[in-house]
């Protein structure tokens, strides 16, 4: 009898277990994100130039090379070499409605992505931005 007692002491346990787990995994879930918010707009706020992008992206290389022509020197943020790259990249999508890469921001002003890059780098958009500083 008292193996029967504890028999169901435990499997009624489970669903209480099961519950404990999914908060505990959810909370540290939004530690993350929060973390990653905040990364995001520390990043973004406290550096004139900032690109979050992939190391491997073709997109995210030609946006590097228009500000190495300008000899400017952006903070780069490669989500692919980042535990909370994926993280990282949600934020992006909250705070700018886009998750692709490369994201460009100039003196806490969203550019854009790669074409919207070159379109204010050709326009001289981009000079303006960079010399507001």
């Amino acid at each position: 009898m008292a193996g029967l007692l504890r028999r169901r002491i435990s499997v009624a346990a489970v669903p209480l277990l099961i519950m404990l787990l999914t908060i505990d995994a959810l909370s540290n879930y939004a530690s993350a994100a929060n973390s990653a918010s905040a990364f995001v707009q520390n990043a973004i706020f406290s550096n004139k130039i900032v690109i979050f992008s992939k190391s491997y992206c073709p997109y995210c290389m030609a946006a590097k090379r228009i500000f190495r022509e300008l000899n400017e020197h952006p903070f780069i943020v490669e989500l692919d070499l980042r535990d909370d790259g994926p993280q990282i990249q949600y934020e992006l999508l909250e705070f700018v409605g886009r998750r692709t890469v490369p994201q460009v921001f100039v003196n806490g002003k969203h550019i854009g992505g790669s074409d919207d890059l070159r379109a204010s780098f050709q326009s001289g958009q981009l000079q303006k931005h960079l010399a507001a500083s």
